[in-house]
């Protein structure tokens, strides 16, 4: 079936498939951060779109929720703002609620007016003429990244490649001290991690603590910035806005926390994905390296085929019947993304990895409507120069073993990828 995945050669999924089948519609609950870390969602998800495309689960470790799972039913959520609320106070834009007393707004997490108020106050590190500015940057810096790493023998590429380059972006965009610029990528995991033994934070009080520590950082850097001269960093966009300048301190650690995030872990994971991709399908890989101009379809392709971010949320602020179910006011509603983004109905061929798709930028993985994603435009310059720098350098990046996959339905990510480059 076109919209099921291949399950061949893949135990473990055809497992979770049979898992799947015999388990009561009643008692899915696909939201559960297990199925992501060993990748057995997809036949969950397989499920509700033909029977039950959209779903209530009565009870989760995130409490009850609603699961919307294709593709034209997400964006029909994303575009009726008067219904479905974006807004921190009630929630946030995550399957996991935020406590009441440590909701911290941020553009993504208001709704209008607010949110294109502030939005629009960074909105200009992503023009064009910006952009080309930046691209000079990320070219330098993905060339001395990729010419020092090792030839013939084994390195992880999420930490050597993908979290180094996008650090090195998020520094630049911040105008951050170089040498500690580590300090992003920690903080981007801290604020999506869930606390837990074994786990990145082990309690939520030592999670609040590391993202007060960001706050206290970053404040540093506010009263330099607000004492300068406008510059073209984000916290000096923010300082200086109208919009922005005034902003409490939760609304601050919020914006803080939203464009580290959306920096860091959306590149990240897809950079580290796209090596992945290319070697489960080593025709595309072929295909690739034979025409590198195809990277300008590879790009919104592999960021379809990864979705970054499993889903977003929304909360409902009225009762309403969508698609056949009565959604209740103050219900928990979750537009699953990856979910959407293998819809055999919008999309042909959906498990399958191909490069050279004619409509590539098909796919909900940066949202849509007053919310979609900010810096799509730079996440795909990214991703497209360093590709080029790799093409130019290496015939094949060899993964020589599974990827460690992280524990959560929101970020969907890799925290290891073991790989070889052959001299």
């Amino acid at each position: 079936m076109q919209g099921t995945i291949d399950l061949a050669g893949d135990s473990h999924l055809r497992a979770a498939r049979d898992q799947a089948q015999s388990i009561p519609l009643a008692d899915f609950d696909v939201g559960n951060p297990e199925l992501f870390k060993t990748d057995t969602f997809w036949p969950y998800f397989d499920r509700l779109r033909r029977e039950e495309p959209v779903h209530y689960c009565k009870e989760s470790m995130f409490g009850p929720y609603w699961s919307v799972t294709k593709y034209n039913d997400i964006m029909d959520i994303e575009t009726n703002h008067a219904v479905f609320s974006s807004a921190a106070s009630l929630g946030g834009i995550t399957i996991r609620d935020v406590a009441p007393d440590l909701r911290r707004e941020s553009f993504i997490a208001m709704d209008q007016p607010r949110h294109s108020a502030q939005r629009k106050t960074v909105a200009p590190m992503f023009t064009p003429t910006h952009l080309d500015q930046l691209a000079t940057n990320i070219r330098k810096r993905s060339a001395e990244c990729l010419d020092n790493l090792p030839v013939n023998e084994v390195f992880d590429w999420v930490d050597q490649v993908s979290i180094e380059l996008t650090t090195q972006m998020l520094a630049v965009l911040f105008d951050f001290p170089w040498e500690e610029r580590r300090k992003l990528t920690r903080w981007s995991d801290v604020a999506t991690t869930i606390p837990g033994p074994g786990g990145l934070v082990a309690t939520e009080e030592e999670r609040q603590a590391e993202l007060l520590e960001c706050a206290t950082y970053f404040a540093r850097l506010w009263k330099e910035r607000i004492n300068q001269p406008p510059k073209s960093d984000l916290l000096s966009m923010m300082a200086h806005g109208e919009a922005t300048r005034d902003m409490d301190p939760k609304n601050f650690l919020g914006n803080l926390i939203l464009l580290i995030v959306g920096g860091n872990d959306t590149t990240r994971n897809t950079l580290s994905g796209s090596v992945y991709a290319l070697n489960k399908n080593p025709d595309q890989y072929r295909k690739l390296r034979d025409n590198p101009d195809l990277i300008d379809s590879f790009v919104p392709e592999v960021i379809r085929w990864q979705t970054p971010l499993a889903h977003m949320r929304r909360t409902a602020l009225e009762d309403i019947e969508f698609r056949g179910r009565q959604i209740r006011k103050g219900d928990k509603v979750v537009m699953w993304y990856v979910s959407g983004n293998r819809d055999e109905d919008v999309i042909d061929r959906p498990y399958e990895f191909i490069i050279d798709r004619a409509r590539p930028r098909t796919h909900l993985s940066f949202g849509f409507g007053i919310h979609r994603c900010v810096g799509i435009r730079l996440a795909e310059l990214q991703l497209k120069i360093i590709w080029e720098e790799i093409l130019k350098r290496y015939d094949n990046i060899e993964v020589v073993g599974e990827p460690k996959r992280v524990y959560s339905s929101f970020v969907k990510g890799y925290e290891t990828l073991p790989v070889r480059i052959a001299a």
